[in-house]
């Protein structure tokens, strides 16, 4: 069992097949995902790994979080997460995952938040099928109707369909299809019904129904260093070859000679008299 990432949904696009159909994609981005911590059997009791993602400013972060940030030498996270792994699944703190690991035909799990839909009432929430619309209703066609019995028990109990907040619940949506990924971009394109809105935060697993393809990397797959940017620094020395090959031929040739000149035209101080007293 290895580890999932954080992602961040982006909202809806197609893609085109080569036999010409196009497929309806979510789209889903990698924003720094990296391993902050690890949690092992022998001081925690069990084996995992805890990813973050996003970028959170020092000044919104508690004192106690930003010293678990540096400890683990990581930039502020907006987001924290905890996946089970196998002992053999642990991968490096500071390590960031990439967008191909996972692969193209692969399924996963998404785990996320609902689209919130506000305060509902009870036909639009439960599907209830409302009250008469002709003779003996009025003005309560879409009520619940009555919620509580008789004298015995004589109240309503607890989780009771009635009117009430809508939506904005933790769901897990199984056996989504990886269409495409893109590692430059580090964008994740996934065919199905991805839970939540724009801009929410989606926990992404390898599917649990469903056996995890043979060429998938494992334990994870790491985005590889960025190659490092030579900056071109221009030294005295050159500075001054390029200035003598502009410069005209006949002044470079008489240069040691000028320099000479000034070092003999040069006053010299006079030496400290010793014997004078201070």
């Amino acid at each position: 069992m290895r580890t999932g990432v954080i992602a961040k949904k982006m909202g809806m696009t197609r893609l085109f097949k080569d036999d010409g159909r196009h497929v309806p994609v979510t789209v889903l981005s990698l924003e720094n995902c990296q391993v902050v911590s690890q949690r092992t059997q022998e001081r925690d009791g069990y084996v995992a790994l805890q990813l973050g993602a996003g970028a959170a400013k020092a000044k919104n972060v508690a004192k106690p979080q930003r010293g678990h940030f540096g400890k683990a030498e990581v930039e502020p996270k907006l987001r924290l997460v905890e996946f089970r792994v196998s002992d053999d699944a642990l991968v490096d703190v500071g390590a960031e995952i990439s967008a191909d690991h996972f692969i193209p035909g692969q399924y996963v799990d998404i785990a996320g938040h609902t689209q919130g839909k506000g305060f509902a009432g009870a036909m639009k929430r439960w599907n209830f099928g409302g009250l008469r619309a002709t003779h003996g209703v009025s003005v309560s066609h879409r009520s619940h109707g009555s919620t509580g019995q008789r004298q015995d028990p004589g109240k309503v109990f607890k989780n009771k369909k009635m009117a009430g907040h809508m939506g904005d619940r933790q769901r897990t949506q199984q056996n989504l299809e990886i269409v495409l990924t893109d590692v430059e971009r580090g964008l994740i394109f996934v065919k199905g019904s991805v839970p939540g809105s724009k801009g929410t935060w989606l926990m992404v697993s390898d599917a649990v129904k469903i056996d995890r393809p043979v060429d998938a990397p494992y334990p994870a797959s790491i985005k590889s260093d960025a190659a490092p940017v030579v900056e071109e620094i221009v030294t005295v020395e050159e500075v001054a070859v390029e200035t003598a090959t502009e410069a005209p031929v006949e002044a470079v040739a008489d240069a040691p000679a000028v320099v000479e000149a000034a070092v003999e035209e040069a006053p010299v101080a006079p030496e400290a008299d010793e014997t004078k007293e201070g």
